[in-house]
């Protein structure tokens, strides 16, 4: 039995790194060495998650995290997570955290997979990423839509940026049967984070986003090898 309760504690080398990406300068925090323990969460992970099929556009699978993790990032990067993301004085009115395994392959792809996405448009959640794969299972990109310029998508330019996607889809087709890795037609890359064991990414939900899932990736869906991550969203009032 791998139990989480009372195991999850700071790294003793704690870092926490504030930046800023793209001309929008959009915040994004870098934890590096998150947990002390990570690895009981890729064993709890494998001994006792049921990954079931994304029934979103996730290309994979999920499963949920027992609540004291939510708590114990809370707790952990609550003040740096206000600070960063200009939130003193918000409170969370709601928490969603699960497993992730990337496990669909590119002939399997939604066309809308294939393109950065963006999780939410509201600008007051918050997206916690949470690696638990060794670096080759592919980082985190953020990118700028070419026509419209946009690196955020919030509820004002939504009716802007799908008008702009259907003339992008007259101009140039479906993307590519793969997964967006770098620049295209459509979209520049204006950061690009790398996988660590360990490491965290925070970023605002709104933000065009993408895992680099390269052509030579193994779609692995075993907790213990394949391209696993938490997944946490905040929704701050």
């Amino acid at each position: 039995m791998v139990e989480l309760n009372g195991q999850l504690r700071l790294h003793p080398q704690f870092k926490v790194t504030a930046v800023r990406v793209g001309i929008e300068e959009l915040p994004v925090l870098v934890i590096d060495n998150f947990l002390s323990n990570p690895g009981i969460l890729r064993q709890y992970a494998a001994a006792h998650s049921s990954f079931d099929r994304s029934d979103t556009f996730y290309p994979g699978c999920r499963a949920p995290i027992p609540p004291i993790y939510c708590f114990a990032v809370r707790a952990f990067l609550g003040d740096f997570i206000a600070k960063a993301f200009d939130l003193a004085g918000s409170s969370v009115t709601g928490e969603l955290s699960h497993f992730s395994l990337v496990s669909t392959p590119p002939a399997k792809l939604h066309p809308l997979q294939r393109m950065p996405h963006f999780d939410n448009t509201n600008p007051k959640q918050l997206a916690v990423l949470h690696y638990l794969c060794e670096p080759q299972q592919g980082g985190t990109s953020f990118y700028r839509h070419r026509r419209t310029r946009f690196e955020f998508i919030d509820e004002v330019r939504k009716p802007i940026y799908g008008s702009a996607l259907s003339e992008d889809s007259a101009s140039f087709g479906p993307p590519p049967l793969r997964y967006i890795c770098g620049d295209n037609p459509m979209y520049e890359r204006t950061a690009s984070f790398p996988a660590a064991f360990n490491r965290v990414l925070v970023y605002r939900s709104v933000n065009l986003h993408s895992a680099d899932i390269g052509p030579d990736f193994h779609f692995d869906a075993d907790p213990r090898s394949g391209r696993l991550t938490a997944n946490t969203f905040f929704y701050y009032r």
